[in-house]
């Protein structure tokens, strides 16, 4: 069976120049980098190059990056953090009905212990609507919570005009980025954020590897209590084996892939060739990541239709249960009718992605055209 991966937005290969990165740390570099001794200031080296290269991306300082173990714990840092350390101002939250589990959970985590959420609704494209995250703030309000863009349908949210909003209202701002990092601009200063989360593998470093970006200033309490690493932001030992990888990563994403964008299009036109309108795309595609495309077969389940085409790797916007269809809750804030949502498929590009495997994954969807 000849394998197609269409699921870059799920998890993306370790990039080859990455695991180059990672393969004298599997031979030596073994030592603490708290350690004064030779052991520990090789490991101590490879931890500061690897914080530049992160803050390199983003375009913050070094002292602004915290390594975590991924995009959920830096969402989860920057949820809790800030309500620990804000709630003598407040105890209200904004966010959106789009978020990823990594954040809807935490938040729901946190009404149990007496902070108040508003979940903002989103269009028919799954955009934010700036003036309802406005309307939404209060004098409780301490901080704002709004993915870069949407890990099912791609689309980018006007992070820099809610950034302003924000910053008028004196309210702490995070986004989420692990689905935009490597893909489009993520310039932290441009975009205006105090808090930004980064996860590894969805940029072509290992899992378990992630980063926190916190703006110099911004009230945040520590994660992880222990010893004093991360500037006592997360007690730890660093796990610099994986902190190198993340470091290579990001030193690769500096450049943005074109090609991606370009073969998604081409992707979209041929689909739309062979199942005119039975196949209608979920969002926008001139307001959305360059390597997400959204899809739904109209008549068809996108389950089933997955099943029918083992080759491909790709994801589903809806679970079917004995004829029953729950859509995703990001589908559902975008008021997709059932009928279309059913048959909804995410195909998500990468680095690695040909041509000649579209071609192909379109092929072999149309053997199964109804």
């Amino acid at each position: 069976m000849d394998k197609i991966y269409l699921d870059y937005n799920a998890s993306t290969p370790i990039d080859p120049q990455v695991i180059e990165a990672m393969v004298p740390f599997l031979k030596s570099g073994f030592g603490n980098p708290s350690s004064s001794h030779w052991a520990g200031i090789e490991a101590k080296n490879a931890l500061v190059k690897s914080r530049e290269q992160v803050a390199a991306l983003l375009g913050c300082e070094t002292e602004e990056i915290i390594f975590t173990s991924g995009g959920s714990e830096s969402n989860n840092h920057a949820l809790k953090g800030v309500y620990f350390a804000n709630k003598h101002k407040g105890n209200h939250i904004i966010t959106t009905k789009i978020e990823h589990p990594a954040i809807v959970s935490p938040c729901n985590f946190l009404e149990t212990l007496g902070a108040r959420v508003t979940y903002v609704n989103v269009d028919q494209y799954g955009k934010v609507n700036p003036q309802e995250i406005e309307q939404a703030i209060t004098d409780e309000t301490i901080l704002i919570s709004v993915m870069h863009a949407n890990n099912e349908v791609g689309t980018i949210q006007p992070i820099k005009e809610i950034a302003k909003i924000a910053k008028q209202n004196n309210v702490i701002f995070h986004t989420d980025a692990a689905q935009s990092i490597g893909k489009i601009p993520t310039k932290v200063n441009e975009m205006g954020v105090d808090l930004l989360s980064i996860a590894g593998h969805k940029l072509y470093a290992p899992k378990g590897i992630g980063a926190l970006f916190v703006r110099k200033g911004t009230r945040i309490d520590s994660f992880i209590h222990g010893a004093g690493h991360e500037s006592g932001s997360r007690a730890g030992t660093e796990n610099i084996l994986q902190i190198v990888a993340l470091g290579k990563a990001c030193e690769l994403a500096t450049e943005i892939n074109e090609n991606v964008h370009t073969l998604k299009n081409y992707f979209w036109e041929e689909l739309r060739r062979v199942f005119g309108e039975k196949v209608v795309v979920n969002g926008k595609l001139d307001e959305c990541l360059p390597n997400t495309l959204n899809v739904s077969f109209i008549g068809e389940v996108g389950q089933e239709l997955l099943a029918r085409t083992p080759e491909l790797a790709a994801s589903t916007g809806a679970a079917c249960h004995t004829g029953s269809v729950q859509l995703s809750p990001v589908l559902e804030a975008m008021k997709v009718d059932e009928i279309t949502g059913k048959g909804t498929i995410r195909f998500s590009l990468g680095r690695f992605t040909t041509k000649e495997e579209v071609d192909r994954a379109v092929l072999l969807l149309s053997k199964q055209k109804m």
